[in-house]
C-alpha cells in the first residue's frame, strides 16, 4: 500500500474502520476517529464514498457498544482477569467509568461517546447497572449513527473548505475533533467524582 496515495487509501479504508472502530470499543487509545475522519476526507476528494464510510462507522460502533455492554452485564470481565494485560484493560475500564461520572441514564448513553472514553465507560456501566438490553440497545444505535456522522462530516467538510491533501485534512479534523472532544470532557467531568461508581460482586 503507497501510504502517501489517495487512491490507495480510498480502496483500503473501508477495510481499517470496522476492525478500529470495534477496537476503540475496548481499548480508547485505538485510533478509530482518525479513520472515520479520514474517510469523511477522502469522501470530499471522491475517493471514497460517504455514505459507506458512515454505515461501516456505525454498525461497527453498535456492535462494539454491545459486546463491551454483554460481558459486563453477564459479569463475565472477571475473566479479563487471567492475564496481566486483562488486568490492565480491567482496571483501565472502572477508571474510564470514574471519569465519565455516575450515570446510566439513556442521554448519557448516546452522547457519552463524544467524550475521550466515554464510550467504552458508559457501556460498561449500564451492563453492571443491569440497563435494559433493549433501551441500550436503541440508544447505543443512535449514539453510533451521531457519532459517525459528526465524524465522517468533520472530514468532509474540512476535504471541502481546505482541498488540501487528504491527510492533511484528516490531520485538520483530527485536531477539530480533539478540541472539541477535551472541551465538552472537561465541562463533563468537572462535577463528577474521581472513584469508580460501581463495584463488581466478585466472580
Amino acid at each position: 500500500m503507497d501510504f502517501g496515495s489517495a487512491d490507495s487509501w480510498g480502496a483500503a479504508i473501508y477495510f481499517w474502520i470496522i476492525p478500529l472502530v470495534l477496537g476503540d470499543a475496548i481499548f480508547p487509545l485505538v485510533p478509530s476517529e482518525m479513520v472515520v475522519i479520514t474517510g469523511g476526507a477522502l469522501s470530499a476528494d471522491g475517493r471514497a464514498n460517504i455514505f459507506l464510510v458512515l454505515l461501516l462507522a456505525a454498525v461497527a460502533s453498535w456492535i462494539g457498544d454491545m459486546v463491551v455492554f454483554q460481558l459486563f452485564r453477564r459479569r463475565l470481565s472477571h475473566s479479563l482477569d487471567r492475564w496481566r494485560w486483562g488486568r490492565r484493560v480491567h482496571r483501565g475500564i472502572h477508571e474510564a467509568i470514574a471519569k465519565a461520572g455516575r450515570t446510566t441514564t439513556y442521554g448519557t448513553i448516546i452522547g457519552a461517546r463524544f467524550i475521550p472514553g466515554g464510550r467504552l465507560a458508559t457501556s460498561a456501566a449500564a451492563g453492571i447497572a443491569s440497563v435494559s438490553v433493549r433501551g441500550f440497545s436503541l440508544c447505543a444505535g443512535l449514539g453510533a449513527i451521531l457519532w459517525a456522522c459528526w465524524l465522517g462530516g468533520l472530514g468532509y467538510f474540512t476535504g471541502s473548505a481546505t482541498r488540501l491533501p487528504f491527510w492533511a485534512s484528516s490531520l485538520i479534523g483530527v485536531a477539530l475533533g480533539l478540541l472539541v472532544g477535551a472541551a465538552v470532557g472537561i465541562i463533563a467531568t468537572r462535577r463528577r467524582g474521581n472513584r469508580s461508581p460501581v463495584d463488581e460482586p466478585p466472580a
